[in-house]
């Protein structure tokens, strides 16, 4: 389990600090709150210590994996999403990134930014491209402890 202090990915919101664990009474019953300081936003979250598997938060991966993700981040996408509907791509592209997988979003990046260089993207892929770059960019800046230019200066050189 995690504890105070511990780094984490919150799939589909992205690298936090565990900053407290508190309890609340609900219906009678104690429960612990994980409290979570969000990298990227002012945002507190706070996740029932019973619901974090559920949910999928992680320990941020450790260094040693970053030249698998840049690996990712280097290949070139196949062809085969040109035949699928936009709307269908979303969908595919929301489910990779709920795995909470750093290799599942690096790829996420990957295609939009590939996409995006040849056609226009959708305003719901362009929106999204966004967010999967701001939960990459979060867990990278804790892996590397680097501030958030440094890790974009990063993913610059991949995409």
């Amino acid at each position: 389990m995690f504890t105070v202090g511990d780094k984490v990915l919150y799939p589909m919101h992205g690298a936090a600090v565990i900053r407290d664990v508190e309890q609340k009474v609900i219906d009678g019953r104690q429960i612990d709150y994980f409290v979570f300081d969000m990298l990227l936003s002012n945002m507190k979250v706070m996740v029932p210590a019973g619901n974090v598997e559920k949910v999928g938060i992680r320990p941020i991966v450790d260094k040693s994996v970053m030249p698998k993700v840049e690996e990712v981040l280097k290949a070139r996408p196949e062809n085969r999403m040109k035949r699928i509907t936009w709307n269908r791509r979303y969908n595919m592209y929301i489910d990779k990134m709920k795995t909470g997988s750093i290799f599942e979003v690096a790829d996420v990046v990957r295609t939009l930014a590939v996409q995006e260089e040849d056609k226009k993207l959708s305003t719901g892929e362009r929106r999204l491209l966004s967010t999967a770059k701001q939960i990459l960019l979060s867990e990278v800046m804790l892996v590397e402890s680097v501030d958030e230019e440094k890790s974009e200066a990063w993913l610059e050189k991949f995409i």
